[in-house]
């Protein structure tokens, strides 16, 4: 008999079955390091599955609220940022702001995108590590001048250019890491601007030089307010790890607004172990701030902006309910203006990815011309056409905002509040101190099934 010819007489074999731990993902991971001896380094923020907006619900009127008719009644957007100290705090027409992304990272006209598309609707767009440069100053009509540990780029005169200043203790993707900028996006203009050689591989510190705790942080923001003349609001940017001691040491130094960017917020490159294993998510670091600033009565006297994974109206709304004055997008705003976009694909393959995963930022080999400093590829980015495409996109995150605080009866996205909210999971009920849908039961607190 052909031994090939299977028999039908013989006992069924189990199906082959992969690991869930080691899963083809880990698997190629441990065959990656074993042949090369180096960690992965990427771009962006976390890829795993986290509790997010989207495990929680808002909940409309009916017959015990009053819902706003969408066409006859307003329903504000407006936020004032600062008004703790500075004389001239800002003032924004939507809560939605650009975060942080340097120019290095970033390309000279995804930058200038960037703020030509945050000043159409009336909102804020941030320097990032490496400095101020003309073309985003002269397009931002509101820019917050971000103070990082390494101080590339750090010029008195362009903190006094700007409208408000950011001291970036840590990011979500990397909370108590430094950031990388490789030498092959090490241009000319970017090593002069950092005052680093040309094609060499850059580290950014993982602390500021100059203070090592909160009694040092209050002497360094006395030091920004002096030199602008006390005219613009001094933020603070933690990481999500400490939530509510960060932000209460942030309040203490004398902060004006505190910045809490969860695991989910994009980075130009860092480790990956570091991107996927270090903080927590967005979702279970907002009631924590919120309840420090409670605790110290200036919740709404200090303003908090939240940051990681915002991508549409709805987070925007449920960020808010949960107590935020504003949030940031940073990987979002990238993505409207070109990031990952299909019509490079053919390119992206060549790269040994598709569209919607690339993430290799620090190669400099981005085919959209965002993150490189590549003199061809940038071409691609038309700071005119992709400033529009951001501003489209921010105006349907806020209509879509207006139109989940109108459905639950408010008239200013500012009056949603955690009552608005349930959760769909035990989890995300936790993390957000909201009941779980269908109870008005909340983990760790009162209340049964």
């Amino acid at each position: 008999m052909n031994e090939h010819v299977k028999n039908p007489n013989a006992a069924p074999r189990t199906l082959p079955r992969e690991s869930a731990t080691f899963d083809q993902h880990t698997l190629a991971e441990i065959r990656r390091a074993a042949a090369t001896g180096i960690y992965d380094i990427r771009g962006a923020g976390a890829k795993r599955k986290l509790p997010h907006f989207d495990d929680l619900l808002m909940l409309g009127a009916s017959i015990s609220r009053y819902p706003l008719e969408g066409y006859r009644e307003k329903c504000g957007t407006d936020v004032v940022l600062g008004t703790r100290f500075a004389k001239k705090p800002i003032e924004l027409k939507i809560p939605i702001t650009i975060a942080g992304m340097s120019f290095g990272s970033l390309s000279g006209p995804a930058k200038e995108a960037l703020g030509r598309g945050a000043s159409q609707m009336g909102t804020s767009t941030t320097t990032g590590d490496g400095g101020m440069t003309q073309e985003e100053r002269g397009h931002s009509k509101t820019l917050v001048y971000q103070y990082l540990p390494s101080r590339y780029g750090m010029n008195p005169d362009d903190i006094r250019k700007a409208d408000a200043i950011e001291v970036v203790v840590g990011q979500g993707a990397k909370p108590g890491g430094g950031g990388m900028l490789l030498g092959q996006k090490i241009s000319p203009r970017v090593a002069k601007m950092r005052t680093l050689p040309e094609g060499i591989d850059q580290r950014s510190a993982c602390r500021h030089p100059d203070w090592t705790g909160p009694d040092d942080l209050e002497i360094k923001i006395e030091e920004l307010r002096e030199i602008t003349d006390w005219e613009k609001p001094i933020y603070v940017k933690v990481g999500a790890s400490r939530p509510y001691y960060d932000t209460a040491l942030a309040v203490k130094a004398g902060a004006d607004v505190v910045v809490v960017d969860g695991m989910q917020g994009g980075t130009a490159a860092t480790q990956e172990v570091f991107i996927e294993h270090v903080g927590i998510p967005t979702l279970a670091c907002i009631r924590n701030a919120v309840k420090a600033l409670q605790d110290l009565g200036m919740h709404r006297k200090v303003q908090l902006i939240v940051s990681g994974g915002i991508r549409n109206g709805a987070d925007v709304a449920k960020a808010l309910a949960l107590g935020a004055d504003a949030v940031a997008i940073g990987t979002a705003a990238l993505v409207a203006l070109g990031d990952n976009d299909p019509q490079w694909e053919d390119e992206y393959q060549k790269l040994g990815t598709h569209a919607g995963a690339y993430d290799d930022w620090h190669e400099g080999l981005d085919p959209a011309g965002i993150t490189t400093q590549n003199a061809e590829l940038m071409k691609r980015v038309d700071p005119v056409k992709a400033g529009r495409r951001l501003a489209n996109y921010l105006s349907v995150m806020t209509l879509e905002a207006q139109t989940i605080a109108r459905a639950c009866g408010k008239s200013h996205v500012h009056n949603l509040e955690p009552e608005d909210l349930v959760a769909l999971t035990i989890e995300a009920a936790a993390m957000a101190q909201v009941p779980l849908a269908g109870t008005n039961w909340i983990p760790g607190q009162t209340g049964s099934f």
